[in-house]
């Protein structure tokens, strides 16, 4: 499908993409302010881990089911609706946290949250890709670097907010209240009009996706799951492999989840202007490369040094990758708009249903260093897949 090539950003382009930075700030704040609060839900509602985790687990379960219907809400209500209004829904079940009565109530907020959050995140996706089209240029890894922004301020909220004391009520409140005003007052400047608008006109899609965009979207969907596979290595098993493999502290465990998302966010900033110059094939299997080469390496000559150099290497390496996948989907001919963007996001929350209990299996039955050969994998694969990626910066 080709797309307008515009002499450059206006006002309304310039206003809409900060429009669109709010929106992905506050989706990831929301979450991680629930983060930190884990344990006090486990205490309050007298759950044994097992119990914590099946009742965690519906949340991407919801995600995978509300996935599936993310296109038709965009295609019905808009990409800045879908994107902007879904902010309160998501607020409003992480608020129900703090009143649920048992386990299967607790189960069942976070699956609703769940489904409105990948709704949100399909949307505010395809918004940002929109207002890119009208830059000429790539800002899509800037979006996805302000949400790390927001990870990171949220995470901080829940652990004042614990350790102040502060109800869980009144924190999930006040930090609901405001991020929802933030993405409704945001949605005032987001673009108007169908999200088709700076797109040229093409024929209508067919009713069966052309066998080249299934190849396609089956490529970009393997890129989405490793970048998923190296996202929860950090998050689910980095201060595991510290604490229990290396003998760190708790304190310094805690830094593999660190080193991996700020060397992302590091990534996701710089990284539309390495896209613009070098093309996304390139950044991205270097980047794939990279990941390979120093999550291997940390594997390799374990110490709490080199594994902290992994992890943000691998972090680093694949800053721009699931960007580029969804920019990729979401450009595909021959399909109904964000219907590539709604498969690869789907795929990818796949993979963060499925990487943790994988990894945990063969950590059993081998030894975490083990692994955490994922990470090797997925860097192996994009540098493989990453062939079918355009080669090109944005039109200009």
């Amino acid at each position: 499908m080709a797309v307008l090539a515009p002499a450059g950003p206006g006002t309304r382009a310039r206003r809409a993409r900060i429009a669109v930075a709010a929106v992905f700030l506050t989706n990831g704040a929301l979450f991680a302010n629930l983060v930190p609060r884990y344990p006090e839900v486990k205490e309050s509602l007298d759950l044994s881990n097992a119990l914590l985790g099946t009742a965690l687990a519906a949340g991407p379960l919801g995600a995978l089911t509300g996935g599936l219907f993310a296109s038709a809400v965009i295609r019905r209500i808009r990409s800045a609706r879908a994107g902007a209004f879904g902010i309160p829904l998501i607020a409003l079940g992480f608020l129900l946290v703090a009143v649920v009565p048992s386990w299967w109530a607790l189960a069942a907020v976070l699956l609703i949250a769940g489904a409105a959050d990948a709704i949100v995140d399909v949307a505010q996706n395809a918004h940002g890709l929109r207002v890119q089209r009208l830059y000429g240029r790539s800002i899509v890894n800037s979006f996805h670097g302000v949400w790390s922004i927001g990870a990171v301020l949220g995470g901080l909220m829940g652990a004042a907010a614990a350790g102040l004391g502060i109800p869980l009520l009144v924190h999930l409140g006040v930090a609901g209240v405001v991020f929802s005003v933030v993405a409704l007052v945001a949605y005032r400047f987001m673009l108007p009009g169908p999200d088709d608008t700076e797109r040229e006109p093409a024929p209508p899609a067919p009713r069966a996706f052309p066998t080249a965009a299934v190849w396609m979207l089956a490529a970009l969907g393997g890129l989405a799951l490793f970048g998923s596979l190296v996202e929860d290595a950090g998050a689910s098993w980095g201060a595991l492999f510290l604490t229990e493999d290396l003998g760190a502290t708790a304190a310094t465990a805690g830094l593999a989840f660190v080193a991996l998302q700020a060397a992302m966010t590091v990534g996701r900033l710089l990284g539309d202007r390495a896209v613009d110059r070098f093309g996304q094939r390139t950044v991205t299997r270097l980047g794939g490369a990279v990941a390979a080469a120093g999550m291997g390496v940390a594997l390799a000559f374990p110490s709490v040094g080199t594994a902290l150099a992994g992890f943000a290497l691998a972090g680093l390496g694949t800053a721009t990758l699931v960007p580029a996948a969804m920019h990729t989907a979401d450009e595909l001919p021959g399909l109904p708009p964000g219907a590539g963007l709604t498969i690869v996001s789907w795929v990818l929350r796949v993979g963060f249903l499925a990487s943790p209990p994988v990894v945990g299996l063969v950590a059993d039955h081998s030894s975490l260093r083990v692994g955490l050969l994922s990470v090797v994998i997925a860097g192996v694969g994009t540098l493989i897949l990453g062939r079918v990626l355009l080669n090109r910066p944005a039109p200009h």
